[in-house]
């Protein structure tokens, strides 16, 4: 007799793919935490222009083509410093290029405050995580190989000698791989599926509610299940087994913690009450080819990248200096660092965002100024960086 399932009962893995819609092989090391995985599949059904003789609808062929789609849900949650993050397929696939690990980088010196001396060449650039005493930083520039200009200096002078600790940085590149997702259950014959050629059309951050969020979401070549699997398809000869259990221990961060640095020079915002970022990949998918009922690939379109943010307005020049850079159309830096103890860190930085004039939110007993659709620019895949530490 069956029974109910319970939808606790049910673990999540991603990898990136090798080639559009070609499952990967996923790990124990490949599982990540979610709130939530939709995926949807259904056909398209064309319009009949025959004369039937009657109003009855026939149905949908099924060999009509196939429109897939996910969204997962997840928390910022712990890192080790070891890999990458487990959701980093998730965060490669919005953003583009591989994950580049910064460690082991010893400190000759930190002569100004933004600048750091390494021992060593550091082979960094512009976009490039660094982080030390529970804070993630930016680089900005690399007057030398062994010089680096942060975008903020850390709180704490920094001695020489100091080791930075382990940092991971996501960055832009002009074709996003692709990502195979995979949802098992309890009980055993419970169906499990599995999303191919999972593309991150938007990527949503969403920062200072119960705990930071983050929403993945796109278009799909195929949804597959165990059930109804048929050998071969996707090159499978069965329905990949779930790999073997391994120790799966993280911490949710809580949302209210982190830093907001805004302006130029940049100043440090304790006054945040919300805020958000998106990257949209406006991807197109190659669904309407003869000769196939599932998708051949995916094209990316124009990148945007969009923030909000709501703050308590003051009467500081920091605050003013935000509403003057917004009505004369200039643009600032911005950067968003998620929680403040190492290996439970995420910054996200807009080098250059053009801030819209504020909406003044009058309706509580203190006025709020709402920034929104802010649009980050720049010149070639550099609008955005994402980093660990």
């Amino acid at each position: 007799m069956g029974t109910y399932i319970s939808s606790n009962s049910n673990r999540f893995y991603a990898a990136v793919e090798t080639g559009y819609g070609v499952p990967a092989t996923v790990v124990a090391a490949n599982r990540f935490p979610a709130v939530r995985l939709k995926a949807h599949q259904a056909l398209q059904a064309g319009r009949r222009l025959d004369k039937t003789g009657t109003r009855t609808y026939f149905g949908t062929a099924k060999t009509s083509r196939r429109q897939s789609a996910f969204e997962v849900r997840t928390y910022l949650t712990s890192w080790n410093g070891a890999g990458q993050p487990s959701y980093g397929p998730l965060i490669q696939s919005a953003m583009g290029a591989a994950p580049a690990i910064t460690e082991g980088l010893t400190l000759a010196s930190a002569p100004a405050g933004s600048q750091l001396e390494t021992t060593a060449a550091h082979g960094l650039s512009l976009g490039s995580a660094v982080s030390s005493g529970n804070e993630i930083r930016f680089v900005t520039a690399t007057p030398s190989p062994t010089t680096l200009v942060l975008n903020v200096p850390f709180s704490a002078e920094l001695a020489a000698n100091t080791t930075l600790a382990p940092a991971i940085t996501y960055r832009l590149a002009t074709n996003p791989p692709s990502v195979t997702l995979y949802d098992y259950w309890d009980p055993a014959s419970a169906v499990s599926r599995m999303v191919t050629g999972s593309a991150v059309d938007v990527l949503g951050l969403l920062v200072n509610g119960d705990f930071h969020e983050l929403i993945f979401s796109g278009p799909a070549a195929d949804l597959l299940d165990s059930y109804s699997f048929v050998p071969g398809t996707a090159g499978l000869s069965a329905f990949p087994a779930e790999p073997m259990l391994e120790v799966f221990d993280y911490s949710i961060i809580p949302g209210h913690l982190g830093q907001v640095w805004l302006g130029s020079p940049a100043s440090a915002f304790f006054t945040l009450v919300e805020a958000s970022v998106e990257i949209k990949n406006n991807i197109a998918v190659r669904n309407q080819e003869f000769g196939s009922s599932y998708p051949r690939a995916v094209a990316h379109g124009p990148r945007q990248v969009l923030s909000e943010f709501t703050l308590f307005a003051q009467d500081d020049a920091q605050t003013n200096g935000l509403y003057a850079a917004a009505k004369l159309r200039d643009t600032i830096p911005a950067m968003l660092q998620l929680g403040q103890q190492q290996g439970q860190m995420m910054g996200v930085f807009l080098p250059a965002v053009s801030p819209e004039i504020p909406n003044y939110n009058d309706s509580e007993t203190r006025l709020l100024w709402e920034f929104k659709n802010n649009v980050a620019q720049g010149t070639a895949n550099d609008e955005v960086y994402i980093a660990f530490a």
